[in-house]
């Protein structure tokens, strides 16, 4: 059984002291029986061998937290990616360093993080991927749940994956490929596809269709259609002062607003800003 987290419940409730230990010696098996002392709330690790430690911690009942050696917000992922309940940070002197760590550590709901950041789009007044509408009623949503298509034999259907804004890459695409499974062998639950905030339909795999346009799926306001990748002579001005052209590997993405409930303005801001994203895919990975 997962643990709940005490030392938050601590904290949030203002209940006084909790009581816990810091392990020393790198050992799942310290740990469990650590985590098993009578009045212990909750067990500190250091950050070797801490994907064994954590789940052993946790599955004791008792709140593991992790002590990392520096101040880097890639650290402080790992720990909360591996399921720690705290991280302890050393030398940190503002609450402003304590915060800045915590957004750059991207991790909900104070850091934003994964792949869904570019669908997200908080700062936009209504985010197409966030938003559908039902008869005389604009929803604003406050996750992104995608509809991705899936091709089966009895025709299409769309699974969703569910809070896509705080998924990583490696979540996203092993989501995707259970569900396009079930999909495939008629296994989906109602709710496994029903309802969603944004559709993507992919015609990558297909070399002959390089852009197309997707009918939005209601009561969702926005689809997304991705044709192939293609090799495209691009124009460059050599360090010479000559001209030459290089090839660069590019895709179309087309997007279909529904103007009931998003803005063309918007929507076309929302492309934009999910081009650069996918020009900068390096920022999905931290």
């Amino acid at each position: 059984m997962q643990a709940a987290n005490k030392l938050k419940s601590v904290f949030t409730r203002g209940a006084g002291a909790s009581l816990g230990v810091w392990q020393m010696i790198p050992n799942a098996n310290v740990s469990r029986a650590l985590a098993k002392s009578p009045g212990v709330d909750w067990v500190m690790y250091t950050d070797r061998a801490m994907h064994d430690a954590v789940p052993a911690i946790a599955a004791a009942g008792v709140s593991p937290i992790v002590r990392i050696p520096d101040i880097q917000a890639s650290l402080v992922k790992r720990a909360l990616d591996c399921g720690a309940h705290g991280v302890l940070v050393p030398l940190l002197r503002t609450a402003q360093e304590a915060k800045d760590l915590v957004q750059a550590a991207k991790f909900p709901p104070w850091g934003r993080r994964g792949f869904g950041s570019p669908f997200a789009m908080e700062r936009f007044a209504s985010a197409p991927s966030m938003t559908d509408w039902r008869g005389d009623v604009i929803r604003q949503s406050s996750t992104v749940d995608v509809s991705v298509a899936v091709s089966t034999p009895t025709g299409l259907i769309t699974p969703i994956v569910t809070g896509v804004e705080a998924r990583g890459l490696e979540s996203i695409s092993s989501q995707v490929k259970q569900l396009a499974k079930l999909a495939r062998d008629g296994k989906l639950k109602p709710e496994q596809y029903q309802g969603g905030t944004i559709s993507i339909s992919n015609m990558g795999m297909n070399p002959a269709v390089d852009n197309f346009t997707a009918i939005i799926n209601p009561p969702q306001s926005t689809i997304l259609a991705i044709g192939t990748t293609q090799k495209v002579a691009v124009p460059v001005e050599n360090e010479d002062g000559t001209t030459g052209i290089e090839w660069d590997e590019q895709l179309k993405v087309t997007g279909s607003f529904d103007h009931k409930v998003v803005d063309g303005a918007i929507g076309a801001d929302w492309l934009k800003e999910f081009k650069k994203v996918l020009e900068n895919p390096l920022q999905l990975l931290l």
